[in-house]
């Protein structure tokens, strides 16, 4: 479980970044404090669906866009 949440982590850090996006910026447009965003894209620690749901908005993206794929969380 926990490849999944730094793959998931991976991937949001990966489109901020292309939305040329801090992650202050992305926290306070998703409603969390930035070191949780931090942890977050560090893979330390599950986050919700709606959680998801709110970054996925805040980066102009589908939810599916930020999960990882089988081969990701297998072998990263």
């Amino acid at each position: 479980m926990q490849q999944l949440a730094k793959a998931l982590g991976k991937n949001i850090r990966m489109q901020r970044k292309a939305a040329a996006l801090s992650q202050d910026a992305l926290a306070l447009s998703c409603k969390v404090d930035r070191s949780y965003m931090g942890r977050i894209e560090r893979g330390e620690v599950n986050i919700t669906v709606e959680k998801l749901y709110r970054i996925a908005a805040a980066l102009g993206c589908n939810p599916g866009a930020l999960l990882p794929t089988l081969v990701e969380c297998l072998y990263d």
